[in-house]
């Protein structure tokens, strides 16, 4: 069932969970994420880095995800993840996206803002619900990633550009951890506390489950997975015989660890209530 970011993540927020967002790659952990969906009912985001929108691959990828949100009965909402400017935003809307984020939080925020107003402006005219990040999500390879995203400037930005959802810095980071991270979850509830829009966790993959846990308690309500996407299906495939078996009952293989990599997850946020 075809939903908008906002629609989706006011369930979240309705019911006091996170809705899972798992960034898909291919054809295979694709279906491993939809078998999920059709297995536990739950409300899922099925995203897409902003680079897979400049190839080939995202406009390939897009029919086959507008047609299983047509399919499925629970709530799924396409999504373009770390918008590298307002043309990937527009070519994701053009592709049938349903939420988009713009990523320009390597700026300044009066830059941020105005960027981003930008591209809330044009999807209002289509309905698309927009993503904004405060505070810059680096890479677990950062020397630091502990600049937190200020209630104050949360406050202002949200004012300020009309988004749907904030991502924001709070103690996570793209990328497999050498340590777990320990999550600001004061941060998190002041920020939920004061801004209407819907807060988002990235760096998802490897954050222990109780910081998890806390982090939703607090008022996190989307919450992404990337690199545990491809480590479940990398590390299956590795342990499969290539030549065993036809190629698509070989990757049909690791798709099913992906399967059950998002069944953990959608469980673990309380998604499938």
């Amino acid at each position: 069932m075809k939903y908008t970011l906002k629609e989706i993540l006011d369930l979240a927020e309705k019911g006091g969970f996170a809705v899972p967002a798992f960034n898909v790659y291919n054809l295979e952990t694709l279906m491993g994420v939809v078998n999920a969906v059709k297995e536990t009912g739950a409300p899922v985001i099925i995203q897409m880095y902003s680079r897979l929108f400049n190839t080939g691959t995202g406009k390939f990828m897009a029919p086959v995800i507008l047609d299983v949100m047509n399919d499925v009965k629970s709530p799924v909402c396409f999504h373009l993840d770390h918008g590298a400017g307002l043309p990937e935003c527009i070519r994701a809307m053009r592709y049938g996206a349903t939420g988009v984020m713009i990523d320009a939080s390597t700026l300044p925020i009066d830059e941020n803002i105005a960027e981003t107003r930008k591209t809330v402006d044009i999807a209002k005219e289509a309905s698309v619900s927009v993503e904004g990040e405060l505070g810059h999500i680096g890479s677990t390879k950062d020397e630091v990633w502990d600049s937190y995203t200020t209630v104050e400037d949360a406050v202002r930005y949200v004012n300020e550009t009309g988004v749907d959802a904030l991502a924001i810095m709070v103690g996570t980071a793209h990328g497999k951890y050498a340590k777990a991270p320990v999550l600001a979850i004061e941060r998190i509830a002041e920020i939920h506390e004061n801004t209407k829009a819907h807060l988002v966790l990235h760096g998802g993959s490897g954050v222990p489950d109780d910081q998890i846990k806390a982090a939703i308690d607090a008022g996190i309500r989307k919450i992404n997975f990337g690199t545990d996407v491809c480590c479940s299906f990398i590390e299956a495939y590795k342990g499969l015989d290539p030549y065993s078996a036809p190629l698509d009952v070989v990757m049909a293989k690791a798709s099913e660890a992906v399967k059950e990599f998002a069944i953990e997850k959608i469980k673990l946020l309380g998604a499938c209530k």
